[in-house]
């Protein structure tokens, strides 16, 4: 609790590192480790997962080069080097080792900062996974992500919670997956990994929304920028990393939105919803209305869906994790916009972007909450979570 106010926060991380996340692979995969050794990358001591990761190398001004936007398997990743302390908002430091297995220091973190429930997004390497030919090795990494998660959250199974990660790549996989985990208690969302080239809405994937559907599980998109599958519009970029970072997040999830609405997921499977996470959320209304017109506009080329566009989030089937830095005034825009029931608490943690251990107390205090009310208030900081994650 924060000022009297639960606090469920949507966008918190682990990585965990390549030598954490092999100690939780199966038996039988453990031969196959040998293969992912050209995608390792060691920084010091830390050894990490580089699939295909873009440098977006350009400083603005020079001449862009092919290189700026050539996938490098186990290179540097894009923010490699230019994420530091003094460019991020912690008043302190979060405690060591809580990106890996110290579930009990995120715990004592989350006591700090007066969150009652992290929702746990794994790193880059995830996404990631989706540029290996062959997806039996990504299938044997998230069975070993699985593995790690269910124990990390079974240090307090009410308040850590996670991710089913799938390729849809492999639909028999992923519905299997789906089944043998949906009734975990560390289990929060779906977040169904794309390959480069295939939509959302592609029919191959109706199997595993069938499943989801049946589970009552929702869709949890956290947008991605250096490794694959690449943002749209990544080789038109001209290789600067801020304005890729800048455009990734938010163009990836209205696209993802556009087609669950066009392509009739919303309609067709009524038990999904879905939301992002680290995608800014200024954007969503604006590109609603945009889309509604849109589709008015060049009629006949989408289905007939049963709501505009603008009322999915108006009834709380999409719903977006509101970034803190876009301020109050941005919020409530969309809160006037949207109603009480579109946005959710998110921070970050324990990324350099996060106000840890200060950002739940930021939004709390930020002042149109008293023209709004407690309930709108509650609703950002815990209740719309509760009802998109199935955690009532």
């Amino acid at each position: 609790m924060k000022n009297g106010y639960k606090v469920i926060d949507i966008d918190t991380h682990v990585n965990p590192s390549y030598d954490t996340l092999v100690k939780y692979v199966e038996p039988s995969f453990r031969p196959r480790l040998e293969e992912l050794k050209p995608y390792l990358r060691t920084v010091g001591s830390y050894t990490a997962l580089s699939l295909a990761s873009i440098p977006f190398d350009r400083f603005p001004g020079e001449a862009p080069q092919d290189d700026d936007v050539r996938p490098v398997v186990g290179g540097r990743g894009a923010l490699e080097g230019r994420v530091s302390k003094t460019s991020g908002h912690h008043r302190l430091d979060p405690r060591p080792g809580i990106s890996d297995e110290n579930a009990e220091g995120r715990l004592l973190d989350m006591d700090m900062e007066g969150r009652d429930v992290d929702v746990i997004i794994p790193g880059t390497w995830a996404n990631g996974l989706s540029s290996l030919e062959d997806v039996s090795l990504a299938e044997g990494l998230y069975t070993a992500y699985h593995n790690y998660m269910r124990e990390y959250c079974s240090t307090s199974p009410d308040r850590l919670k996670s991710l089913i990660l799938v390729p849809c790549a492999d639909i028999e996989w992923a519905v299997s997956e789906v089944k043998s985990l949906a009734n975990e208690k560390w289990v929060a969302a779906v977040t169904p990994i794309l390959p480069e080239g295939m939509p959302v809405d592609h029919p191959a994937i109706d199997p595993l929304w069938e499943v989801m559907n049946d589970a009552h599980l929702p869709i949890l998109h956290h947008s991605f920028t250096f490794e694959a599958p690449y943002f749209p519009g990544y080789r038109d970029m001209w290789g600067n990393v801020a304005v890729a970072r800048t455009a990734a997040h938010p163009w990836g999830a209205a696209r993802l939105l556009s087609y669950l609405i066009v392509g009739r997921i919303f309609d067709r499977f009524p038990n999904i919803n879905a939301g992002a996470a680290e995608v800014g959320h200024g954007w969503l209304p604006h590109w609603l209305i945009r889309l509604g017109e849109m589709i008015n506009y060049v009629a006949g080329t989408t289905p007939k869906t049963d709501y505009k566009p603008i009322e999915y989030a108006q009834m709380g089937r999409f719903r977006c994790g509101a970034e803190p830095f876009e301020g109050p005034e941005m919020t409530k825009a969309c809160i006037d916009l949207l109603g009480t029931g579109c946005l959710m608490h998110q921070s970050d943690y324990p990324h350099n972007e996060a106000h840890f251990p200060d950002t739940a107390g930021i939004v709390i205090d930020w002042p149109f909450w008293q023209d709004l009310g407690t309930e709108a208030l509650e609703a950002h900081m815990s209740g719309n979570a509760e009802k998109f994650l199935r955690l009532i």
